[in-house]
């Protein structure tokens, strides 16, 4: 018996070394491969007409990040301020660079943790700005159902950013190429 248990942690040692190395890289590609056009897609939505609208953000920037707000002011942005512009505007160039420096490797942990807090603010904005309280949407942990929008999805997102948070960026980053030439 003492024979089993000895192969099957020689055995998953060596797993564990390969998953060190694997699944940071895994991560970002999954992060990738779910979530990085759904930003990207969101951002486009936030931008103005025209070249300067990277400057100029749209009404639909207003209206997703301060539904309740633009409501009262009868769709008029130009009742908002500079406060609410540089809110937007930081949002909306958010959802290109922080997937951007993810999928790189770069300063991966830090945008790890920009990506966290993102979706925390989306999910609270979604409840509380937008009115995502149907059971459908919201969702509730340990029911038999996995596929509500905030509860269910957004947690799996989290997860695979606090894995890159926790582990790094992986073999096959910027980060660790930077690192190696801070080393020699």
């Amino acid at each position: 018996m003492n024979a089993l248990f000895n192969l099957h942690n020689a055995i998953f040692a060596w797993v564990e070394k390969i998953g060190d190395t694997v699944m940071p890289i895994f991560a970002r590609f999954t992060f990738g491969a779910v979530l990085l056009f759904y930003y990207w897609n969101s951002g486009l939505t936030k931008l103005g007409d025209g070249i300067l609208g990277i400057f100029k953000p749209s009404i639909g920037a207003y209206s997703q990040i301060f539904p309740k707000k633009l409501e009262a002011a009868g769709y008029d942005i130009s009742q908002f301020g500079f406060f609410e512009w540089i809110v937007v505007m930081a949002g909306t160039y958010a959802e290109f660079i922080l997937p951007l420096l993810i999928i790189i490797g770069l300063a991966t942990r830090l945008a790890a943790i920009g990506m966290i807090g993102f979706v925390v603010v989306q999910s609270l904005t979604d409840v509380y700005g937008h009115h995502a309280t149907d059971v459908k949407t919201l969702g509730m942990w340990f029911d038999r159902l996995s596929d509500s929008v905030i509860m269910d999805q957004r947690l799996l997102w989290v997860f695979v950013l606090a894995y890159i948070v926790f582990k790094g960026a992986g073999a096959l980053s910027v980060d660790k190429q930077i690192c190696k030439r801070m080393n020699h």
